[in-house]
């Protein structure tokens, strides 16, 4: 059984904690001692429905505490499919917290109040999901009971969703108007709009082909650690440990180690202390090589016939995480996989503007949440893709040095 990767972003009070809680219940994945005590505190006690927001909303004691919340994750699963939730808080100031649940997804639900229509947060959210490369896209029109269930009010909320995703070139997108208070289109169809012929939610996400995200083509492998045992048995061991984030490798290949550009070939590739014939993505293995070369932690092994050259300067996009404003001359560290470099900014070209997607020219800063076209230079080369060819050799963070804080997403050029 497969699963399911998905983040539902939105406004605050589009009804995100309500969708998720009427997944979990609908689909029967509450354990009984948790239903027993959210029936005991649900705040609609006096129409007995149960407050299927509840099965989230632990949350929000947290963010009363003023403790940083980052992204829930919840778990469930039918018996077509299991399903991991990233739940992204809705606030404008906690959008930078939608990157993190976003950047290992496979599908975003995106919801929009029908009362409300798209807002600048719709806007915003859509623009990392384009970025983020996210292939699929549901447009949960949700709360559609408080319009009367009115076509009229969906198909406006459709055109004016598709002209924005025109604009960002989003592709796969499914429109479901629905009510997840009243569990209108959330599993079954809903007597209440007969003018929608659609498949509520739950089927839709059981059934929604995803593509292979994994990239088998290109060989991306960084070093996370140099394996010396130095023991009796093991005298002369050196081995390459690792995860490989794209390709395939096999015992044999001609590979070389990069930055320093020497070719060797693969002697042996163990996983978990067993010898293998081949290894591919997202596997964690151990690399032997036939050739003794000063290898450290953040170099690239890459067969030799694939073209790839490092460099020290990168064209990037930001979405800038901190509330200390992003200035050109900025110096930082950037942590590409295993590799950490430090970096500064060189050049900022332009942001974007999230309600017309415009590009602002002759940038002095970046604030919390926008996103920014940047030029950097690093102190040592990198061994990237462009971040739309290959995800997971085409992200990194930056950092502050001082703080230690992750201050940007960066997708690579």
């Amino acid at each position: 059984m497969d699963i399911l990767r998905f983040i539902t972003a939105g406004s605050v009070d589009d009804g995100k904690s309500t969708l998720i809680g009427r997944l979990l219940y609908d689909s029967k994945s509450i354990l009984a001692d948790h239903l027993e005590a959210i029936e005991k505190s649900t705040k609609n006690k006096e129409n007995g429905a149960i407050d299927l927001a509840l099965l989230t909303d632990g949350l929000r004691a947290e963010r009363e505490q003023g403790i940083t919340i980052d992204v829930a994750y919840r778990y469930f699963s039918t018996d077509k499919r299991k399903f991991i939730i990233a739940d992204a808080p809705g606030h404008v100031q906690y959008t930078r917290n939608m990157i993190t649940g976003a950047s290992n997804v496979d599908l975003a639900i995106v919801l929009i109040d029908a009362r409300h229509g798209v807002v600048e947060q719709t806007r915003r959210h859509s623009i990392i999901t384009s970025l983020l490369g996210i292939q699929h896209i549901v447009v949960a029109i949700n709360k559609i009971d408080l319009v009367n269930y009115s076509e009229d009010v969906y198909d406006n909320i459709v055109i004016e969703y598709s002209k924005l995703a025109q604009k960002l070139g989003l592709q796969h997108i499914t429109y479901i108007p629905m009510s997840a208070l009243n569990g209108d289109n959330i599993v079954e169809p809903s007597v209440n709009t007969p003018w929608f012929d659609g498949k509520p939610l739950l089927e839709y996400l059981e059934t929604v082909e995803i593509d292979n995200v994994v990239n088998l083509t290109d060989s991306r492998f960084q070093v996370q650690y140099v394996l010396r045992p130095q023991t009796a048995e093991l005298h002369d061991y050196r081995g390459y440990a690792g995860k490989i984030t794209s390709g395939i490798y096999k015992k044999g290949d001609t590979v070389k180690v990069l930055p320093a550009g020497i070719e060797t070939t693969i002697d042996k590739i163990e996983i978990a202390g067993k010898e293998v014939e081949e290894a591919f993505a997202p596997q964690s293995v151990t690399m032997l090589l036939s050739d003794d070369i000063d290898i450290s932690r953040g170099d690239a092994i890459i067969k030799a016939a694939e073209a790839i050259t490092p460099t020290n300067e990168a064209e990037v996009l930001f979405c800038w995480l901190d509330d200390k404003p992003l200035q050109k001359g900025n110096k930082y560290l950037l942590q590409h996989n295993t590799r950490s470099v430090k970096a500064v900014i060189k050049n900022l070209s332009y942001k974007i503007d999230v309600n017309t997607l415009d590009h602002i020219e002759e940038v002095e800063q970046v604030k919390l949440n926008e996103i920014v076209k940047a030029s950097i230079k690093t102190a040592a080369p990198l061994v990237f893709d462009a971040y739309k060819d290959n995800r997971s050799n085409g992200a990194a963070i930056l950092i502050d040095e001082t703080s230690n804080a992750t201050v940007a997403a960066v997708l690579f050029q």
